[in-house]
């Protein structure tokens, strides 16, 4: 009997395999292994090798393995929730897996598991609890008893986000008993290389310690994700014992295992090495954020951007492009942000949750963060637009101007050193220098309202709430606390006083 039975892994799971199953029609139980309890009857289910002659028609579950330490990232954070492109790890790879329409998805956690269920919830996840970390084959069979025995199931590692549905379906279309993803790396050195039969299936996966000279030639390495019926998984995994220097259950054995019993062991092999490469630290983190960013950039110049440098700009959740978008060095863009059509980002620009319409160019260093630019607008240099700032049409926020939840219209210009702040502001108004808007009286914050064609001088205070209606003036300096009526002129200053012949202190020795 297999040690697994001591674990009593069936019992993690949330289901057992004496229950029903709808997709399966399996409705008692047959013979008991190490594990628990099988379906009778799972033998005769159609398998992997069945999709080829096209008889089989069962649904897919997928199983990610996602309960490692991750104790070599020095973090209080769980490996699977460090973020590449602004999304942590593990939302990549199941973002991916929803797109070949598996059935259910089942995720194995274990240390910070609760932090990662948090992070993560949905619907269509079941979380599976690994309370003993004893390996990979050990955390499979946690998940296993959730599924239907009939059902296909990929397993994937949650510390290798960047497999794609593309390389899903491919591996899913193997048609073998067992399909495993490989890849081709100039240096396998530490990794399991694939061992081939004359025919070409997969006979093994041997780890470096024991690879023989003939075999330490090899360049194809195992990636850990794999295909099987889950019934074959159980079936196999039953064999496995913790015979190796880890005392660990690995998953890798039931190649052997499948392979010695006669059947079909075939590869997909990975275009790139990069897709399906393990993140165990920062330095490798660093590594698959790169690799993201190389594949955003590419696709942002097929979608029409231009990139001044493909490598110098990040994208940490959602970037859409127009036609000609022009995008300078060192530009960080996160969650969602859509460019329109001819619009131009300068260098060292932050843009967050915000759409800057066609035209419109955002000058260098600035910061915009939850607003909308309309067409044709200037914002910058080193402008911020705070959330809820909304721009019409034309509009110009210059060097040093902060707009944060206000309405600007259509051609209104505030050229540079100004405050915009919970206000409504109309069309073809000109915000002098030095101007703000006193929205905060240490309490409670208040509306400005300025109507159109309003000139506004440097330097002046509005406080708030006040009305400036359309057509007048404020003179230079002046500090406003009443409305201003249509067309008038406001003047806000202290008396001017000059005493003549006035003698400057002098400093005392």
């Amino acid at each position: 009997m297999s040690p697994f039975f001591a674990f009593s892994p069936l019992r993690s799971g949330v289901t057992d395999f004496g229950a029903s199953f709808s997709g399966g029609g399996v409705a008692r139980v047959g013979q008991r292994t190490a594990f628990g309890w099988l379906p009778a009857g799972v033998n005769s289910s159609p398998r992997i090798s069945d999709v080829a002659s096209g008889i089989r028609n069962m649904a897919l579950e997928i199983i990610i393995l996602a309960a490692g330490m991750g104790k070599r990232m020095q973090s209080d954070l769980p490996k699977v929730l460090h973020p590449i492109g602004g999304k942590p790890m593990l939302q990549h790879l199941i973002d991916n897996t929803r797109q070949v329409n598996a059935a259910r998805i089942h995720i194995v956690i274990g240390t910070g598991g609760e932090q990662v269920r948090s992070a993560l919830a949905a619907d269509d996840i079941n979380w599976v609890i690994q309370s003993e970390q004893l390996g990979t084959g050990h955390a499979a069979l946690q998940a296993l008893p959730a599924c239907d025995p009939a059902n296909d199931v990929l397993i994937l590692l949650g510390d290798a986000p960047l497999v794609q549905s593309g390389t899903m379906r491919s591996l899913l279309d193997l048609g073998a008993d067992l399909a495993l993803l490989t890849v081709r790396v100039p240096d396998p050195t530490g990794y399991g290389r694939i061992t081939r039969a004359d025919n070409g299936t997969v006979r093994s996966i041997v780890e470096q310690g024991d690879v023989t000279e003939q075999e330490n030639l090899i360049d194809e390495i195992n990636t850990g994700v794999m295909a099987a019926r889950a019934s074959d998984f159980l079936r196999w995994l039953d064999d496995v014992t913790p015979d190796n220097a880890q005392r660990e259950y690995q998953l890798t054995d039931v190649v052997r295992i499948a392979a010695a019993g006669g059947e079909s062991v075939q590869s997909f092999v990975a275009a790139d090495p990069a897709e399906v490469a393990g993140v165990n630290d920062r330095v490798k983190l660093a590594e698959s954020e790169r690799v993201f960013q190389r594949w955003v950039a590419r696709d942002l110049m097929l979608a029409g951007a231009s990139l001044a440098d493909p490598a110098r700009i990040d994208v940490r959740g959602k970037l859409t492009v127009g036609r000609d978008v022009e995008i300078d060095v060192n530009c960080v863009f996160e969650g969602e942000v859509h460019l329109a059509s001819g619009v131009r980002v300068m260098a060292n620009c932050c843009i967050s949750d915000s759409s800057i319409g066609e035209g419109s160019v955002v000058k260098p260093n600035s910061v915009v963060d939850g607003a909308v630019v309309e067409s044709g607008c200037s914002v910058g240099p080193f402008a911020r637009l705070r959330p809820g700032a909304h721009l019409e049409d034309q509009v110009a926020i210059g060097n040093f101007v902060e707009v944060k939840k206000s309405h600007v219209g259509r051609g209104t210009k505030a050229s540079h050193l100004a405050y915009l702040g919970d206000a409504t502001i109309g069309r073809d108004v000109n915000i002098g220098a030095g101007t703000i808007t006193c929205n905060y009286d240490g309490v409670n914050k208040h509306p400005t309202t300025i109507g159109d064609d309003v000139f506004v001088g440097t330097n002046t205070s509005l406080v708030a709430p006040v009305t400036i209606s359309d057509g007048s003036t404020i003179a230079a300096g002046s500090t406003i606390t009443r409305n201003v009526a249509e067309n008038a002129l406001a003047l806000g200053r202290a008396r001017q006083v000059q005493k003549s012949n006035w003698p400057r202190p002098v400093k005392k020795s």
